[in-house]
């Protein structure tokens, strides 16, 4: 274990505590601009995070690792990172827009990455 890897943990385990914040404010302010941006943001910096978590172990245990292997196209976490990007300002124009980008997202993962699964299955 490395201090890269628990600071980095920490990092995710920080935003992941506001989303209850975040989705409690869009229920009080009913579907507002700010409320949806700031959960959007909230959202942005957990996928950010969990990036540079997976990239600290990946540095950690290097590019040979199973990790490594099996997240090297990350599809689905590069559309996540870019829907979050894009619903943030998309709440001032629409809150419905941002919340059509938040589900999009849900949508995509709802069927599990099996990604790391397979690459442990091929050793």
């Amino acid at each position: 274990m490395s201090g890269s890897v628990l600071w980095g943990n920490l990092f995710l385990l920080f935003w992941l505590s506001l989303i209850p914040f975040g989705t409690s404010w869009i229920g009080s302010q009913h579907f507002a601009a700010v409320p949806m941006s700031v959960y959007g943001f909230i959202l942005l910096m957990c996928a950010i995070a969990y990036t540079l978590l997976q990239n600290n172990i990946i540095k950690l245990e290097g590019k040979d690792s199973v990790l490594y292997q099996a997240v090297q196209k990350d599809t689905k976490g590069k559309i996540s990172l870019v829907c979050y990007v894009l619903a943030i300002p998309s709440a001032f124009v629409s809150p419905w827009i941002s919340g059509l980008f938040y589900t999009a997202v849900a949508l995509i993962w709802i069927i599990p990455d099996r990604r790391i699964e397979k690459q442990i299955n091929k050793n």
